[in-house]
């Protein structure tokens, strides 16, 4: 249960509250422990220290850290202290965030058959010098991936429903769909429907 309560997402802005990522709440509190960041409280705004947050006490059903001596309110967002820029990373190319920003479909048939039916397609074959790159790799599912073969689409015959590209980052990206209320006071609602913007 405390292993699930640590790994919640909490909101992390920058010093001028600009939203730049998310992270677990056990790396939030150690960056509010080392004095890196301050909890914000979004009920009124205000900005806690360690010590400040630890004298307050959960109400009700809050999710909170228990411990012999303790209970901790878990933070939902902190801003740092010193970070002022936004963040221009990249997407890093995985298996995983293919399926992300193909959203589970065939870039050919348009199926979603799920995930295990699944399987990465190289645009330009491997055989024929393609690369995996986020501009050259596409889900397809397995009859697609099949009549496909070691050929480019035009070769088959088939046609992409999208030109695959790097998708631009999002903070709430790894957020894995988790959505805290809260956050809406400091992001827009473009932030919670990314298209593949991430």
């Amino acid at each position: 249960m405390v292993t699930a309560v640590l790994q919640r997402p909490t909101l992390v802005l920058n010093r001028n509250w600009q939203a730049v990522g998310v992270a677990s709440v056990a790396r939030a509190l150690v960056k509010v422990f080392g004095q890196s960041a301050r909890i914000v409280d979004p009920a009124d705004f205000r900005l806690y220290t360690w010590d400040d947050w630890s004298r307050l006490r959960p109400e009700g059903d809050e999710p909170c850290i228990r411990t012999n001596s303790f209970r901790l309110r878990v933070p939902e967002v902190i801003t740092l202290t010193t970070y002022d820029r936004v963040p221009t990373n990249a997407v890093t190319f995985s298996r995983r965030n293919v399926f992300k920003r193909d959203r589970f479909t065939c870039q050919y048939c348009g199926r979603q058959p799920g995930s295990a039916e699944l399987t990465i397609d190289h645009v330009q074959p491997r055989a024929q010098g393609g690369l995996s790159s986020w501009d050259n790799c596409v889900l397809a599912c397995v009859e697609c991936n099949s009549h496909k073969a070691d050929r480019t689409p035009v070769q088959a015959g088939m046609k992409l429903r999208k030109e695959p590209v790097r998708p631009n980052w999002r903070p709430f990206y790894s957020a894995d769909g988790v959505r805290i209320d809260s956050w809406q006071k400091f992001v827009n609602e473009a932030f919670w429907n990314v298209e593949l913007e991430t």
